[in-house]
């Protein structure tokens, strides 16, 4: 077995590919902030790929960590000179290993901010990336105003604070930039966010004006902030997913990533300062990436909440397992075709109905292994991006919501803590205490988890034309089951015309 050192790569096993450049003579040219598997598995792979052909040896990674879970990945790079194992696990059983070399620096921030912040301002620095998830850009998900009051916030604007928050750090490095003549660099977010650079925008921009307005406009004039759509399902790794690696390659890596072989990243092609040629590793460049993120948001993503809550309750813990279950595959279906495809704008270049059979298809995978439970996560933060959106507009438009209803009546009955068989999960959300307290409620009183959540559904909590239906599905599920609830979902499909209660779904 062979640990992933830069003097080890010549002794790997040779199906395992490697870099084909000298580490040696790349410099640092992006700062991602917030190094897990995603990024790994997604914008470090892009970079390598153009290493390997050659381009962008001034654009290697430094990451940079700022949460204390960031130690771990601090410590398995240094222990492996960056590098770490990438497999790509196929449908049919087989594996395909890649060593990626492209993060060639990592700061663990809090060790020593300052470091940090030089790094971030250095004039070799041209892009700084992000990926530190839905949640992490401190806007409130009904007015979109940023957070000022939130204490990490508040404490990074106090005078002469030392930064410790994305939004410290960056605009500090951005003030040293401006004092010392240093053009400023682009802020490239690479999350599931609708618009994702407009909300760094609003995010930055807001913290900076707070502390500095000429600052702020300073940044409004030269920083830039483009527009992104990143797609690859990457799970989390696990002890499982090590010891196979090592069987199967003979590799010890105390940190790889394994994922989906399909990836995809639309990228608006609007910097301050320059990029990589990220077109030659099949990065899609585009003036306007708003119909491809919201093909994903409203589609991928919206529907890996439809899947785990319904899945989980029924005892499935694994995605593949529910997506070939014939009824939860259909129910996605119908999802996808009758409430979010209406939704969107044509998409150049893609047929909607085929895009939504193949994540199908893309969810069915067995040898990806992802779980419910991290689609589970932050449900606060995820649907209100992904899925109210698509019952807004369906709502507005007159037409079917019912299965969207029905996710979030799915997501309520799962906030009881208990799945249809007893058994206890946990909530790993930041509004966890908050929705449980109302899923409490809610055998009670139906829409209870509406109304105690209103910074997560807004208007729609009391708009009776969406509670109708929403109310009646809860109830069906509390009394039959998700099985025979969503057996015979379009029976709810009335209640978006007449506000009627069809028969037979009173409470017994």
């Amino acid at each position: 077995m062979t640990v992933v050192t830069a003097e080890t790569l010549g002794q790997l096993n040779a199906d395992v590919s490697v870099p084909r450049y000298d580490r040696g003579q790349v410099s640092t040219g992006i700062v991602h902030i917030g190094v897990g598997n995603f990024h790994r598995s997604h914008q470090a792979m892009y970079i390598d790929a153009l290493m390997n052909n050659g381009t962008a040896m001034d654009w290697g990674i430094c990451g940079i960590g700022l949460q204390p879970s960031n130690r771990r990945i601090r410590d398995v790079l240094a222990a492996q000179d960056g590098l770490y194992t990438l497999v790509l696990r196929h449908g049919d059983g087989t594996w395909d290993a890649r060593v990626i070399g492209s993060i060639v620096e990592f700061l663990f921030a809090p060790d020593d901010p300052d470091a940090a912040i030089e790094k971030i301002a250095a004039p070799a620095t041209r892009i700084v990336s992000l990926t530190i998830t839905e949640g992490g850009y401190n806007l409130d998900d009904v007015t979109g105003e940023f957070n000022s009051s939130d204490p990490s916030v508040a404490a990074d604007l106090r005078p002469g604070a030392v930064p410790r928050t994305v939004f410290g750090m960056v605009t500090e490095a951005l003030a040293r930039r401006r004092e010392r003549g240093i053009p400023a660099f682009s802020i490239l977010s690479c999350d599931n966010i609708p618009g994702n650079g407009h909300v760094s925008q609003r995010a930055f921009t807001a913290f900076a004006r707070l502390r500095d307005p000429g600052l702020a406009g300073w940044m409004t004039r030269h920083v830039r902030f483009p527009n992104s759509m990143v797609d690859r399902i990457t799970p989390q790794t696990t002890e499982t997913d090590r010891a196979e690696l090592s069987r199967r390659f003979g590799i010890d890596d105390q940190w790889p990533v394994l994922c989906e072989p399909f990836t995809q990243w639309v990228l608006e092609d609007d910097f301050a300062d320059g990029r990589p040629p990220l077109e030659d590793a099949g990065v899609q460049i585009v003036s306007d990436v708003e119909p491809y993120e919201l093909m994903k948001l409203r589609l991928l993503n919206a529907s890996h909440q439809a899947l785990c809550y319904p899945g989980h309750l029924v005892g499935y813990r694994l995605v593949h397992e529910v997506t070939t279950d014939p009824l939860f595959a259909r129910f996605l279906l119908d999802y996808m075709t009758q409430e979010a495809i209406p939704t969107l704008r044509p998409v150049p270049g893609a047929d909607l109905g085929q895009y939504a059979n193949q994540l199908i298809e893309r969810f069915s995978n067995p040898e990806v292994g992802d779980t419910l439970a991290r689609l589970a996560t932050d449900g606060s933060d995820r649907i209100p991006k992904f899925l109210l959106p698509v019952i807004r507009q369906q709502l507005a438009a007159g037409r079917p919501f019912t299965r969207s209803a029905a996710v979030i009546a799915s997501w309520a009955r799962y906030a009881e803590g208990t799945d249809e068989n007893g058994a206890p999960h946990e909530i790993n959300d930041v509004l966890a205490p908050q929705l449980q307290a109302a899923a409490r409620r809610q055998r009670a009183h139906r829409t209870a988890f509406l109304e105690d959540n209103r910074e997560v559904f807004g208007e729609l909590a009391g708009d009776t034309r969406f509670t109708a239906v929403y109310s009646s599905i809860l109830t069906a599920l509390l009394d039959h089951g998700v099985r025979e609830t969503f057996t015979d979902l379009d029976r709810y499909g009335a209640l978006s015309m007449d506000g009627h209660k069809p028969a037979g779904l009173e409470r017994k």
